[in-house]
């Protein structure tokens, strides 16, 4: 396993658990502790985990995510199957809000040889859409999120609430059972409820990285989604609940 690998499945495991030994890293990794310390203290370096006493935490909390840059390389695998996924649920002639971030900007890319009409909120997601010729865009304006290139405030709210929509690609930071879907930033989350409140269907999209944390601002309950695709493996439990809150979901 090359150390760029290695780098990314660290990143994968500690990000889907609140702490991750060395010892735990070393039977899933298969490198020597040795080799893994100074792994941790690369990534912890870069801003990318938190290293602590016998091993390492994920580098956000409930008030600040990953950089953009960073989160590209994380569970890329997972987000693609989730985007193709997503795609397989729309139909031809929809019109379509896709949320901004790294799950949506895959999505964005598993929907350019479509027949769709897409209102992309964030700039690396309306760039990717470019590359199709079937794909009808509409740009919602507002203020630009540099960090996220996604678009935010005010007009672009009101730009999403006097549109309607088929169906809504929402893809939040955090999901939990308890919290819902949740946004490091209440800007953010404002966005995602307008464009929940503006469309008939709505699809939450949770790679594995996302699942059982919580984020600052919330965005909105589970039951108010009709729809989850995501690649954890969820419990029996988590299943049922998500059933008895009427989400459909579907595992890739």
């Amino acid at each position: 396993m090359s150390t760029s690998e290695r780098h990314r499945r660290i990143l994968a495991l500690v990000d889907a658990a609140e702490f991750v030994s060395v010892a735990e890293l070393v039977a899933e990794v298969g490198a020597s502790e040795a080799t893994l310390r100074r792994d941790l203290s690369d990534l912890d370096a870069q801003g990318l985990l938190r290293r602590v006493h016998g091993g390492a935490r994920p580098a956000q909390l409930r008030g600040f995510g990953q950089p953009f840059a960073a989160r590209t390389s994380v569970n890329q695998e997972g987000k693609r199957r989730i985007a193709a996924s997503a795609a397989a649920l729309l139909s031809p002639g929809e019109a379509v809000v896709l949320d901004s971030g790294t799950t949506a900007l895959e999505t964005a890319r598993s929907l350019t040889q479509m027949q769709l009409r897409v209102v992309p909120l964030c700039l690396p997601g309306l760039s990717a859409l470019t590359a199709g010729d079937t794909v009808s865009i509409t740009t919602p304006g507002g203020d630009l999120r540099v960090d996220e290139q996604a678009f935010t405030g005010p007009l672009t709210q009101r730009t999403l609430s006097s549109l309607r929509f088929d169906t809504a690609l929402i893809t939040p930071c955090a999901v939990s059972l308890h919290s819902g879907a949740t946004a490091f930033d209440l800007d953010d989350a404002a966005v995602k409820q307008a464009a929940m409140d503006s469309s008939a269907r709505r699809i939450l999209l949770c790679d594995a990285t996302k699942w059982g944390r919580t984020a600052f601002a919330a965005v909105a309950p589970l039951e108010r989604f009709d729809a989850l695709v995501t690649d954890r493996e969820l419990s029996g439990e988590e299943r049922a609940q998500l059933a008895d809150a009427g989400v459909e979901v579907h595992i890739v």
